[in-house]
């Protein structure tokens, strides 16, 4: 909320009904600038498109190209294409923001290469792997490591249904819950889930040739040594470049990678659904207003209220779901809270997790509304602007609060307050009032165990 102090009595309460103030806005990127978070002075990406192959050659390679500069011209990035390995120097790799490996094949750098191309990425570079930069480079650890699994074997070219797993990162928000297309569906050695984020896996029974038991990846993320990762095994086809929903989810990855929108790209299993996208079951609005159910996302419309899980309390947990802004907007979760249709029960017995990012700093987007600001700088580092998703995580151990905005900590924070207590209680998504815009999406949970350090 953007109120000067917590209501604690009725009268208070009756006074904050009548009208809001704002405070002033904290410190945060001007999200029309155009400058990356955390690089600052960048106002566009620059990268690298790297094809050389050393054993089969893709002929949608040219197709992939030009695609990628498309986008680039589209978007603000600058990109030039090579398949010299020899391009893979300290200085000439220093330019990228992200190199780009499309359908690359076989044994591709030598030696001094390869340890130049590691110095990059540590050093914060982006990788993205296109289809065959799975078939890459076996013999070298660290690239298999980054691109996440490698090729084993593949079907013919086929439809598949692909499930969307992520709908926050970029590459994948436009996507609903099931993306039809056709393409040469790769299966792995191994299973990258364990340590990356992955945004979409095959139905393998929607198709032939699938050999991953049924949990079958297809597109990841993931932060590695210092640089970012992304992959997607999709772009064998001439076809599949000149599909909107490809290139979108091609351009989601490359500005992940450079570095111009942020995602958490931690490893996620385990979780439970509080809410999937097509259902309030299990959830109960408190106070005026309501919620929106459209597109799999719940958007606010009017308030001062909430919506809350009233189907069962958690204890020690991790809650995670994603958000977006429209604009200069207000709302936030509650949790810890008792059960009430009061929605200021949850104000004066338990904690707000706020979502506003120009107010004053202990009221503003990861602070624990009126009790500890955000760690302003990781905030405003790993904050994407209004319109584009972000991913929160909170995770609750006894009365101890961890707060992740996409897979970045900014906050902790141990209750001391004998009023409150975070030890058991509900979650609930807050509409705020009219203008106030904000939408949620996939809200899961995991229930941790009591004394769990992890």
């Amino acid at each position: 909320m953007r109120t000067r102090a917590r209501l604690l009595t009725a009268t208070a309460t009756a006074a904050l009904l009548i009208g809001c103030v704002s405070g002033p806005a904290a410190s945060r990127p001007d999200p029309d600038s155009g400058t990356r978070p955390g690089k600052p002075g960048k106002d566009s990406g620059h990268v690298l498109v790297f094809s050389k192959t050393a054993g089969f050659r893709h002929d949608s390679i040219p197709d992939g190209i030009a695609t990628v500069k498309e986008l680039g011209a589209a978007h603000g990035f600058t990109v030039d294409a090579t398949e010299d390995a020899g391009a893979f120097t300290p200085g000439n790799l220093a330019k990228y923001d992200a190199v780009i490996w499309l359908s690359t094949t076989g044994d591709v750098l030598n030696g001094e290469q390869q340890s130049a191309f590691e110095k990059y990425v540590k050093d914060g570079g982006g990788y993205v792997g296109v289809h065959a930069a799975a078939d890459t480079e076996y013999d070298w650890p660290f690239y298999g490591e980054l691109a996440g699994a490698y090729f084993q074997s593949h079907p013919a070219i086929q439809p598949a249904k692909v499930d969307v797993e992520d709908h926050a990162h970029e590459s994948t928000a436009h996507l609903g819950p099931v993306w039809d297309r056709t393409d040469e569906w790769y299966n792995y050695r191994s299973n990258p889930r364990e340590r990356a984020r992955v945004l979409a896996s095959l139905d393998e029974s929607s198709y032939t040739g699938g050999s991953m038991n049924g949990d079958h990846p297809i597109a990841w993320c993931q932060e590695f040594e210092g640089g970012r990762s992304f992959y997607t095994g999709g772009g064998h086809t001439k076809e599949s470049y000149a599909e909107p929903a490809f290139k979108q989810h091609l351009l989601g990855g490359i500005r992940y990678a450079t570095g111009a929108v942020n995602a958490d790209c931690r490893p996620e299993q385990g979780y439970t659904k509080l809410f999937d996208g097509t259902s309030v079951e299990g959830w109960k609005q408190a106070g005026p207003g309501s919620f929106e159910l459209k597109d799999g996302t719940l958007t606010t419309v009017g308030g001062m209220g909430m919506l809350w899980y009233a189907a069962k309390e958690f204890g020690s947990y991790s809650l995670k779901l994603d958000w977006k802004m429209s604009g200069d907007d207000n709302s936030g979760l509650f949790i810890g809270f008792p059960p009430s249709d009061d929605p200021w029960s949850a104000v004066n017995n338990g904690y707000e997790i706020q979502i506003d990012a120009t107010d004053v700093p202990e009221k503003t987007t990861g602070s624990v509304y009126g009790f500890q600001s955000a760690d302003i700088d990781a905030r405003d580092k790993a904050l994407n602007p209004p319109g584009q998703w972000n991913t929160y995580e909170l995770r609750v151990e006894g009365e101890h609060l961890q707060i992740w905005l996409n897979g970045a900590k900014i906050n902790d924070y141990t209750n001391t307050d004998p009023a409150r207590s975070l030890v058991q209680g509900h979650i609930g998504i807050q509409n705020h009032g009219d203008g106030d815009d904000v939408s949620f999406r996939d809200i899961r949970v995991k229930e941790l165990a009591e004394a769990s350090g992890d």
